[in-house]
């Protein structure tokens, strides 16, 4: 004898129902079946729904009637051939008058009791079950249908009533000893008392039904399908990367379906696991998948986790105060209020002083919970020897399970260090004494996050998910995608991270992909996409809330800079190319680094200073190996030193100025480079990477331009007086071929003091040859004193700054 229950989804419509018709005709030729049925996909809420409505004096619920009895009389009209319909459909007919008359009784009173709404609720299954059961006997002779409720008594705890397993055993065996059908169609969910009165097995109590006729029969196998291949190690729906469990034992599989594992009724296991009958997890829609298969003798595995779950809508009650220290019997008075009011608790700690007790339950318990243990212990809170309860609400529950974790140590310290870095408060932890699960009690809206994290963490070979929101898609910011797309496979292949791009935003439009962006498209979607501001971009970012995020400016716009707080504070990494907040006062540059290490966030910006040279890592490699610097000498500017490398008898200073911008080795305004600020910007960023408190104001800036040229207010003008100012620029050029010189633009730091400005440059000097838009810096350290640390090479260009965008990405993935 073999027990198969098919859930709700399985036997949606009549489509499904006629899968669900292959997979025991073909089971059926081996032997003996049970066939326990869910009412079809919704029934049950629609026949809540239509009670509450009917309790409230709504009138609407008999159109929820209606589309109850057209739902299964559509499935009657496929399933069954039109000579045979007739009385199928008056029996559908009297079910449905019948349920209609318990709505109209609640309708005129006004009122739901539970024992009523046990038997509505009933009408699902006792629905479903006939209609398959008339559908199988049209393909399969032998094939008969049992109402559960004749077999399956219980207590009158009405909607999650207890099974008396001594009565329901025995009529249970005696049934089945002298039936002699091949295939028995039986509604799963529904029993009767003792004294003959409808009750139910709780939501999702089919699988219960099924579990209870194994383990009365000692059925050779349980089998739930649903529509799922088997157990995964987290929720699919919320963790993409999940995987299926091919085995788990028992102990694991109570766990798992405790904390939330929805494929799986928590009281199913109890009956079959005394008989050490197993149990697979199969898929009606896949029926050749693997499944998950359930018993005591599982393999070990090398991951002693066996998967993640959560429970979500819990509150947290705090009972706390110095007169619990040393008395006995308050825990006892506690659970004993809770027991009286028919609430759960979920989850339990205590701390060793004594001082406090926690305990988790339903939110829909809270309110019921609050007013009854403030009642219990009024006495001592009117003392002031326990505080009033502490009620915190909307939060989740997540747990690693698995057999072998008492065999491994440092599981629950990677599980909190996982947590941790991805800014996930935990408010409470428990830990059973057997190991097999450690749970912690968090936000809930930390719980995707969370829940996605730890997967990585225990279950994707290391592979790391980069969840990147990036601003500015301009010439850099198009190269820096064009790398991502080009190098994606790469990574996740040789450094084991998963690069998606989250969100894209111009000036104009942002487009979010919670799955991630096709990078093919994403010009089109773009463009497509919704206005872009500031404040809907942090917004979005933050109600998605996941883990390992990384905003990447690549704007040279101030506004954006500014937002760089609210990120790292919602542990957002922030990757920026905008030198305007690292140059920024003191204060603000201090204020993020400080935010980046609280928060845990990263925050870097190497291209602020050499594009994509190392310069700034550099220096920080020395701060940090105790070394001091002492001295900079500098050639920053790509733009400039392109300017000045291309400007000479044949080529005026406007026209390479020109061509600088449509290269992309100028900002957007051509004056941030020219009027030496972007350089002065840079010396400041690397003075402060370097140890020295220094501000902008600092630095001498000796500028070569005219007056009138800075003085412009737009580019066109710009441009113009470059023209008109042209004498001026042919003069500095004549001073350098008159010196045997060439024109840089060098920034300069020593002794506390420092200067931008252009200079001549004599032969001697390394920065004499330095070509195109070639950067060149050189350290001058306590270790370096008479040769200078020189670093050298592009310091300007889309591609280049694009690769060290790309490159402090992939450092955060290897924090």
């Amino acid at each position: 004898m073999r027990v198969l229950k098919f859930g709700g989804t399985s036997v949606a419509n009549a489509q499904n129902i006629k899968l669900v018709l292959d997979i025991v005709i073909k089971k059926a030729e081996k032997e003996k079946l049970i066939v326990v049925v869910s009412a079809f996909t919704k029934v049950t809420d629609l026949l809540v729904l239509a009670s509450q409505k009917a309790s409230s004096n709504d009138e609407s619920f008999k159109e929820i009637v209606a589309e109850i009895e057209k739902k299964h009389l559509d499935a009657i009209k496929e399933l069954i051939p039109v000579s045979e319909q007739s009385s199928a459909l008056s029996h559908i007919k009297r079910i449905i008058n019948h349920l209609e008359t318990l709505l109209e009784g609640c309708f005129l009173l006004g009122e739901l009791s539970p024992r009523t709404s046990d038997t509505i609720l009933s009408f699902g299954e006792l629905l479903s079950s006939y209609i398959i059961a008339e559908a199988f006997k049209q393909q399969h002779k032998n094939c008969g249908y049992k109402d559960s409720r004749e077999l399956i008594k219980t207590n009158n705890n009405f909607g999650k009533a207890a099974v008396d397993f001594e009565i329901s055993n025995q009529l249970i065996a005696d049934y089945f000893n002298s039936n002699e059908s091949q295939i028995v169609i039986m509604p799963g969910f529904i029993a009767t008392s003792v004294d003959g009165i409808g009750t139910t097995l709780g939501r999702g109590g089919s699988d219960y039904t099924a579990a209870i006729l194994a383990g009365a029969l000692n059925a050779s196998e349980l089998e739930i399908w649903t529509d799922v291949n088997g157990m995964f190690t987290a929720n699919p729906k919320v963790v993409k990367q999940a995987q299926p469990i091919a085995s788990i034992s028992y102990q694991e599989a109570m766990e798992l379906s405790h904390f939330g594992a929805k494929v799986l009724y928590p009281p199913t296991i109890q009956p079959v696991f005394k008989k050490n009958i197993p149990i697979w997890i199969k898929n009606t829609f896949e029926p050749q998948a693997e499944g998950t298969f359930i018993s005591n003798d599982v393999p070990k595995h090398s991951n002693p986790v066996k998967g993640i779950s959560s429970i979500d809508n819990i509150t947290l009650i705090t009972l706390e105060g110095s007169g619990m220290i040393g008395v006995a019997g308050v825990s006892k008075r506690l659970f004993e209020v809770l027991s009286h009011e028919n609430i759960n608790v979920i989850f339990i700690t205590q701390a060793s002083s004594e001082h406090s007790i926690c305990i988790g339950i339903l939110n829909a318990d809270a309110e019921i919970a609050e007013n009854a243990i403030n009642k219990a212990f009024a006495i001592e809170i009117s003392q002031n020897k326990i505080d009033p309860c502490i009620i915190e609400k909307d939060l989740c529950i997540i747990a690693l399970v698995g057999e072998n974790m008492k065999n491994h140590q440092g599981l629950s310290g990677r599980m909190f260090s996982t947590l941790g870095k991805n800014n996930v408060n935990i408010r409470a932890i428990a830990q059973g004494a057997s190991e097999r699960n450690i749970s912690a009690v968090i936000n809930e809206r930390d719980v995707k996050k969370a829940l996605n994290a730890l997967h990585e963490n225990f279950f994707e070979e290391n592979t790391k998910q980069l969840n990147l929101f990036v601003m500015g898609v301009g010439n850099v910011g198009e190269k820096f995608i064009e790398q991502i797309h080009q190098q994606k496979k790469f990574l996740k292949e040789n450094l084991k991270i998963n690069l998606r791009v989250i969100a894209l935003s111009s000036s104009k439009k942002m487009y979010f992909d919670e799955e991630g962006i096709p990078l093919k498209d994403w010009k089109s979607l773009l463009d497509n996409g919704e206005t872009a501001t500031l404040e809907a971009f942090i917004s979005k970012v933050k109600s998605l809330n996941l883990r390992n995020s990384i905003f990447v400016d690549i704007t040279a716009n101030q506004s954006v800079s500014e937002t760089y707080e609210q990120y790292l504070k919602q542990n957002v990494a922030v990757v920026t190319c905008n030198k305007i907040a690292c140059s920024s006062s003191y204060d603000n540059y201090k204020n993020l680094k400080n935010l980046s290490r609280q928060y845990n966030a990263p925050f870097l910006f190497e291209t602020n200073v050499g594009a994509g040279l190392p310069v700034i890592d550099t220096v920080k490699n020395l701060i940090a190996s105790g070394d001091k610097v002492n001295k900079i000498q500098a050639v920053l500017s790509g733009s400039l030193n392109f300017i000045f490398n291309n400007f000479d008898e044949n080529n005026s200073f406007h026209d390479v100025v020109k061509e600088a911008g449509i290269q992309g080795f100028t900002e957007p305004d051509p004056k941030i480079d020219l009027s030496g600020v972007d350089v002065a910007r840079k010396i400041l960023i690397l003075i402060r990477e370097s140890g020295y408190q220094f501000d902008i104001e600092d630095i001498a800036n000796r500028s070569f331009m005219p007056a009138e040229c800075l003085a412009t207010t737009n580019n066109e003008d710009f441009f113009k007086s470059l023209i008109k100012n042209a004498a001026h620029f042919e003069n500095l050029l004549a001073e350098a071929k008159a010196k045997d010189c060439r024109l840089k633009y060098v920034a300069t730091f020593e002794n506390g003091k420092a200067s931008v400005g252009l200079e001549f440059i004599p032969k001697e000097s390394p920065f004499y040859n330095l070509e195109g838009k070639d950067n060149i810096v050189q350290f001058y350290t306590d270790r370096y004193i008479d040769q200078p640390l020189l670093i050298k090479g592009a310091g300007a260009g889309a591609a280049v700054t694009a690769s060290g965008i790309f490159s402090d990405v992939i450092r955060v993935g290897n924090i």
